[in-house]
C-alpha cells in the first residue's frame, strides 16, 4: 500500500520511499523530511479540491503532499499502533 492509498485518520509504518530514477531529489526529500523504514505516518486530512493536497503526520510534525509525492512511499498497516 502507498501513503496516497491511506484512509482517512488511519496510521501505517513507513516501509520504504521509491526513487522514480536515479537522483530522484524528490524521494531524497521525503527521507530527509522523515518518511524513513519504520518510522509512524498518520494521514490527518485530505484537501477539498480532489482530495489534494494530502497532510500527514510524522512524529509532532505534520507535511502537506501531492497525491503523486505520497504515492512514492510505501507503508503497511500491520502492527500499527491505534
Amino acid at each position: 500500500m502507498t501513503l496516497s492509498e491511506l484512509p482517512l485518520h488511519a496510521s501505517a509504518k513507513v516501509e520504504d520511499v521509491q526513487d522514480l530514477h536515479p537522483n530522484d531529489a524528490i524521494a531524497r526529500r521525503l527521507r530527509e523530511l522523515g518518511f524513513v523504514n519504520g518510522e509512524e505516518v498518520r494521514l490527518v486530512a485530505r484537501g477539498p479540491v480532489g482530495g489534494e493536497p494530502l497532510l500527514f503526520q510524522v512524529g509532532f510534525t505534520r507535511f502537506a503532499l501531492r497525491r503523486s509525492e505520497a504515492a512514492r512511499v510505501r507503508v503497511r498497516t500491520e502492527g500499527v499502533s491505534a
